[in-house]
Formats: C-alpha cells, sequence, structure tokens
C-alpha cells in the first residue's frame, strides 16, 4: 500500500479511500470520474468575496461508499477536472 495523497492509498492496483478502503478505479485512470461529485456556487458560501465571478464553483469530490472528502477544486461550469492520474 502506497500513499498517494492525504486521502488517497494506491492497493493491489487500484486507487482507493484512505478511510474505508474503497476501491475507486485501477491506477493510471483517473479516479475523480469515479467519486461522487457536488458543485457548489463560489459566491454562495460564507465568506466569499462581493468580487467573485458569478460562474466560479467549488467541486468537491467525495468516497461514494463512506462520503469523505477527498479532493475539492475551484473551476467554471465548463471546465474539465483538474484530472489526477497516479502511475505506480
Amino acid at each position: 500500500m502506497s500513499r498517494i495523497s492525504p486521502t488517497l492509498v494506491a492497493k493491489n492496483g487500484m486507487i482507493c479511500c484512505l478511510g474505508c478502503g474503497h476501491a475507486l478505479t485501477k491506477t493510471g485512470t483517473s479516479w475523480k470520474t469515479h467519486a461522487t461529485m457536488t458543485a457548489v456556487p463560489f459566491h454562495t458560501l460564507p465568506g466569499a468575496s462581493a468580487g467573485l465571478h458569478a460562474g466560479v464553483l467549488l467541486r468537491q469530490f467525495v468516497c461514494p461508499n463512506c462520503c469523505r472528502l477527498l479532493d475539492s477544486e475551484t473551476a467554471l461550469p465548463e471546465d474539465p477536472f483538474l484530472e489526477d492520474i497516479v502511475v505506480i
């Protein structure tokens, strides 16, 4: 088992949630497409700047098994995911 981030491990050729061990996908592929994603307009979050572009989203990727937050990113709605492909 190799820890690849604060929330993910590589185990037996799979990318897994560190919290519950749920296998998301094989190493060498994008794990984010196998996580549960929520997207919230950033300007609706507490403390958001009034000057923030209304289209900016906070994307949160969580484990579909235990709901642990695995990663987050900011993006515009049309932006692709920031790919996290792990090759071990």
